[in-house]
């Protein structure tokens, strides 16, 4: 199964042809992202964990997607200025894909059909919110909202879903990438 994930075919966000074979050995936090989002400025914390952990072989992969109330409007290179001038992100950012619904990417496909329910965030109140807003995943294997994080191992396997409202310097999160860092 392990060999599936490196198959997928993704490009950068400058449009060049890529596989996540490319990341092979490393520990990835797979994270879908948006620019106009309460949650954008998750952005700086991910690009922190990648400075802090990349040595170690670690990596932080960016989708960008705009499946959440619109919320990623902007074209490729819009998006890396903005997450390069804003927020100084070195991480791997991919073009914008479909991460839930009709035209789903596959590697989505796989990585919810592999891990189908996300942490929550206990004291979390964003599916809450969106549920009131007639905006909550229609179900518990979709996409919740941007800011999604999946963790996968140095062998390519999905260990970890944490809900978009777990930041990415929340203990359960640096707890879990330090674990698969130590194997």
């Amino acid at each position: 199964m392990s060999a599936k994930l490196y198959d997928f075919k993704v490009r950068r966000i400058d449009g060049t042809d890529s596989t996540l074979a490319e990341h092979k050995g490393s520990v990835m936090l797979i994270v879908n992202v948006a620019s106009k989002c309460g949650l954008t400025p998750q952005y700086a914390d991910l690009e922190k964990l990648y400075e802090k952990y990349h040595d170690k072989g670690f990596v932080v992969l960016g989708f960008p997607a705009n499946e959440f109330a619109g919320q990623e409007p902007g074209t490729n290179p819009e998006i890396a200025e903005f997450c390069t001038t804003k927020f100084g992100v070195r991480f791997p950012m991919y073009e914008k894909i479909v991460v839930k619904g009709s035209g789903q990417h596959p590697l989505y496909k796989y990585l919810t059909e592999t891990k189908p329910a996300s942490r929550k965030n206990p004291e979390g109140k964003l599916r809450e919110t969106l549920e009131k807003h007639g905006l909550g995943p229609k179900n518990e294997t979709d996409i919740m909202w941007n800011f999604e994080k999946f963790l996968v191992d140095r062998n390519g396997q999905v260990v970890e879903r944490f809900a978009p409202d777990i930041a990415p310097n929340d203990p359960a999160i640096v707890g879990a990438i330090e674990a698969e860092l130590a194997r």
